[in-house]
């Protein structure tokens, strides 16, 4: 069936439904298929796992996978971007401390975007891109009251590197922490054209708004409990299991879906298999912290909670999607608190958010961009009706 036959066919059951697959544009960075999960640019998932962060950025905006040279080019211009111009810190000093961090991420992207925007859609995103660690490791710092003795940014480092340094958390395998994180970041950093967060930037740009603006509204839709808050919730749901043996497990996923609780980690939307980011990361897991408790109790809910969900006729997939292994993970390497797991899921997603931007800005219609976004909305009730 063709786009245009199913446009045809769209009727008033499609409507109140969050646009569930209604198609309404076209993406050219990533697609997800129900076998494979997702692909940037054509690429399936797996096989980009071990790259850099960096070389996914050039992918994602070049459409192809970089060369050795185009390698350095690419950490070149981020290096080059990457010292924030202004001062941050008072800003995320004078915030409230018992704010949510996805709501200290956003006022840090606002920030960003007042102390320098171009105006340039590419410019804006890659500056954004190369600003991010820093912001990152400033909004930990501060948060936690570690004001104190920050280490200088570096900017000729890693994008991971850079995070790591400015965070500088003592008692920590840095080297561990680096892998890991470079693997969350490119795992998340696009997922389609649709999704909430995603399809809030690019309609918010589409207004003309910056690219900060932009993605300050796209954080903030990534916020929510059901989108990209699901990782910290997953989290303190292993946390709330407390053990990996079987059966306790098992009788825990029972007890959560007989007192009709969710049991985060696992199914998608689209996917009808394991989802590939997850095998990758249970794979991480199994190399760097098998022993780890919270990671065993993941690799025994990935055992069980499918066979109890698949019990259900109603549940079309009811395997591991990326958000069960992610938080154990950060948990291993010293990030403890999972109320900041989004902020590295947004990290993730600027990359992803930026370059489809710059798509649809300055690429799309043969260069000349989509127009504003504006769906038609039906009235609920047709009858006109008069002041007597």
């Amino acid at each position: 069936m063709s786009d245009k036959e199913v446009l045809l066919e769209l009727t008033s059951d499609h409507l109140n439904t969050g646009l569930r697959g209604v198609p309404v544009g076209t993406c050219r960075t990533s697609f997800v298929t129900p076998t494979e999960g997702v692909h940037y640019c054509g690429y399936p998932i797996t096989e980009l796992a071990t790259f850099a962060p960096e070389d996914i950025v050039y992918l994602l905006f070049n459409k192809e996978l970089p060369t050795p040279e185009q390698s350095k080019e690419i950490r070149a211009e981020l290096a080059s971007r990457a010292t924030v111009p202004g001062d941050l810190e008072p800003i995320l000093k004078a915030l409230p401390r018992d704010g949510h961090p996805m709501d200290w991420l956003s006022v840090g992207i606002h920030t960003l975007g007042m102390l320098e925007t171009t105006n340039d859609w590419r410019s804006d995103a890659m500056n954004l891109i190369a600003r991010m660690p820093r912001l990152m490791g400033l909004l930990f710092r501060i948060r936690e009251g570690r004001t104190e003795n920050i280490p200088a940014d570096d900017p000729a480092a890693s994008m991971v590197d850079r995070f790591v340094n400015t965070l500088d958390l003592q008692g920590v395998d840095k080297a561990k922490m680096t892998q890991i994180i470079s693997t969350y970041l490119v795992l998340h950093m696009d997922h389609g054209g649709g999704n909430l967060s995603t399809f809030t930037g690019k309609a918010i740009a589409s207004g003309h708004a910056t690219v900060y603006s932009s993605m300050a509204g796209a954080m903030n839709a990534l916020s929510g409990p059901l989108h990209g808050r699901a990782n910290q919730s997953c989290l303190e749901f292993v946390l709330r299991i407390g053990t990996s043996d079987p059966v306790e497990v098992e009788a825990f996923v029972r007890a959560e879906l007989e007192a009709k609780r969710p049991v985060f980690g696992f199914g998608h939307a689209v996917l009808r298999t394991e989802d590939p980011r997850a095998t990758v990361q249970f794979a991480l897991g199994q190399e760097v912290c098998p022993d780890d408790e919270n990671f065993k109790i993941i690799r025994t809910l990935r055992e069980v909670a499918p066979r109890v969900l698949g019990e259900n006729p109603k549940i079309s997939n009811p395997n591991a999607n990326v958000d069960i292994a992610s938080g154990a993970l950060l948990h291993h390497i010293g990030l403890t608190d999972p109320t900041y797991y989004t902020t590295f899921f947004g990290w993730a997603r600027v990359a992803g958010i930026g370059a489809q931007i710059v798509d649809e800005r300055g690429v799309m219609r043969n260069g000349k961009g989509t127009p504003i976004y504006r769906p038609k909305y039906m009235a609920e009730q047709q009858t006109l009706r008069h002041v007597e």
